[in-house]
């Protein structure tokens, strides 16, 4: 009975890397639209954690999530920088 003790060599090496992104990538006008709208509401709203919060929770007057619909098309885009100019006056 051999008793040498099995090394990391000794077993299956797996990779210690992943994909970076395994979903769909953004074309690059919706990457320029993402970047545009999230440093505008950075700016309106004056901190990360405001921004970060209209961005990413379901708005029912735009009937869906700021982000993506800024992201999706340049007419969402338009709609979400008029709801964000509505907020930061609002207050935030």
């Amino acid at each position: 009975m051999d008793e040498t003790p099995v090394t990391p060599s000794d077993s299956k090496r797996r990779p210690f890397f992943r994909k970076a992104h395994s979903g769909p990538r953004l074309s690059g006008d919706e990457a320029k639209r993402q970047g545009a709208i999230t440093g505008l509401a950075f700016r309106l709203l004056g901190s990360r954690d405001a921004a970060v919060a209209f961005l990413n929770t379901h708005d029912a007057a735009l009937d869906g999530r700021p982000l993506d619909l800024a992201t999706a098309s340049s007419d969402g885009f338009d709609r979400v920088e008029t709801a964000l100019a509505r907020a930061a006056a609002a207050g935030g």
